[in-house]
Parts: structure tokens; C-alpha cells; sequence
């Protein structure tokens, strides 16, 4: 699966609520057993050779119950057929993860950002950022040839987790009259950035750089750059950490 699945189960509680959920009164007794262990029923799905499937978020992750066709016993685990294929993958993905990550994508899209390049270019691509955090840096500097070129916007969710300077130092950013260049500058100047941190932040710059981390825990997030994109199946994807030079392709897109 991908790694944003593990991610996306352990938030956004609240957004879980606008899923269509089954109804507990029309719930099977054995998947009323599994619900009453804490795990939340999204939805129901058709399964092979009689069984009934329901999709779960339970733990940190989705999961898969299979009612049997007496309706007396339920199956908990991925179901396989005869040429290996994974039978839950899709309903899982349909029924958890894509209503999920529609919502966690939304979530960031209403974040306090900064842009990084043309608001025409077709793909965005969100990441947490720290002014102190030299990955983050050097992933603004490996997506040079395509934001230059108009095909991607970067979108900074800034926060301050690095050092003590780090929230003063967003703050500041976020404070600019032109925030788009004074991140190109400070970026741009690598180590040698002049970017100083507010001693003493407005209330209102406070209130977003305190909602950026708080998006940032939300999804338990601990270091910068978090990097989200939409893949080629237009499915929310993460990227811990400046990515390697294929790993860049899937997030940026050719050149």
C-alpha cells in the first residue's frame, strides 16, 4: 500500500464522519462484534462465493471483514484469488483511502502556504516546510527546472519545528508584504539566507503558523520536508525527506 494510507488512517476523525457509514442496526451481529473493538465501518462491498465485504478503518490503517454466507462468522484479513491478486485492494481503497485523502488534500489546499511558482502550472505539489531545514532547501533547489518551466507550483505549509528560531523565521515569511519572494530569497540564499525571525508575531500570523502545526500533527508528521502529491492514478502519495532523482520524476512529472 501506499506509505499515505498508514498516514491518512491515523487522522482526520472528524472528515471520517462525511463518509456514508452502514448503520449499526443494519449490521450483521459479527461485524457488530468488530465494530465494538473500535473500529469504524465505512462501508459494505461485494465479495466471491456467497461472502459479504466490509470496509473498516481500525488501528492506524483500513481493513477488510468478510462475512460469511451463514452471516455467523466474519473473516478479518485481504482476500486473494487463485492468480494472486489482492481482492480488497480496490474496495479499500474506494470505500477508505480515497475519501481520505480527498479530504486530507482539501485540508492542506485551505493551509496557510506559500507559492512557489505559477498558479497555472498543472501539477501542485504540497510540502511541510521549516526555513532552518536544509532538506527542504534542497528540494527547492531540485525542482528549479520545473517550476521555472511553469509545469509545477510548490505550495510551503510552513511551520517551525527545528530549532528555536525556526517558528519566528515562518513567521516572518508569512508576515511579508511579498511572501512568494521573500521564500524564493531566503531559499535562494541557501546558508547564507539573512531571513530573520519576528520577535514578536501578530496574532493573526500566530493563528496560521499554529494551524499549520497543528495540520502537521494532525497527520503525525515529526520532520520536514513532508512532500504530498497526486500520482498517475491520481492517488495521494508522500514523500518523506528531499527525494532521489527517480523518486522526483514521480513527484514533479517529466521534465
Amino acid at each position: 500500500m501506499p506509505r499515505i494510507r498508514n498516514l491518512l488512517t491515523l487522522t482526520l476523525g472528524a472528515a471520517l464522519l462525511q463518509i456514508p457509514m452502514v448503520h449499526a442496526e443494519e449490521l450483521p451481529a459479527p461485524i457488530r462484534q468488530i465494530e465494538a473493538k473500535g473500529a469504524k465501518i465505512i462501508g459494505s462491498f461485494d465479495a466471491p462465493d456467497g461472502l459479504r465485504g466490509y470496509a473498516a478503518q481500525y488501528q492506524n490503517r483500513g481493513m477488510a471483514l468478510y462475512l460469511t454466507p451463514d452471516g455467523k462468522h466474519v473473516v478479518v484479513g485481504n482476500l486473494y484469488d487463485a492468480d494472486g491478486k489482492d481482492l480488497s485492494q480496490a474496495p479499500l481503497q474506494k470505500l477508505v483511502y480515497a475519501p481520505m485523502a480527498k479530504e486530507v488534500w482539501g485540508k492542506m489546499e485551505g493551509s496557510n502556504w506559500i507559492a512557489d511558482g505559477s498558479k497555472d502550472a498543472p501539477r501542485i505539489v504540497y510540502l511541510f516546510s521549516d526555513p532552518n531545514c536544509p532538506y527542504c532547501n534542497m528540494f527547492w533547489e531540485q525542482a528549479r527546472p520545473w517550476v521555472k518551466a511553469g509545469k509545477v507550483q510548490l505550495r510551503h505549509i510552513m511551520v517551525g519545528i527545528i530549532r528555536e528560531d525556526s517558528p519566528g523565521k515562518s513567521a516572518a515569511l508569512l508576515a511579508s508584504k511579498d511572501p512568494q519572494k521573500a521564500l524564493a530569497e531566503h531559499e535562494k540564499a541557501g546558508k547564507d539566507s539573512s531571513l530573520k525571525p519576528l520577535t514578536t508575531v501578530p496574532a493573526a500570523i500566530q493563528a496560521k503558523l499554529a494551524a499549520n502545526m497543528q495540520l502537521m500533527d494532525d497527520l503525525e508528521l515529526s520532520a520536514t520536508p513532508a512532500i504530498f502529491y497526486m500520482d498517475e492514478k491520481g492517488e495521494l502519495q508522500q514523500q518523506q525527506g528531499a527525494p532521489s532523482p527517480d523518486k522526483l520524476l514521480k513527484i514533479l512529472g517529466p521534465k
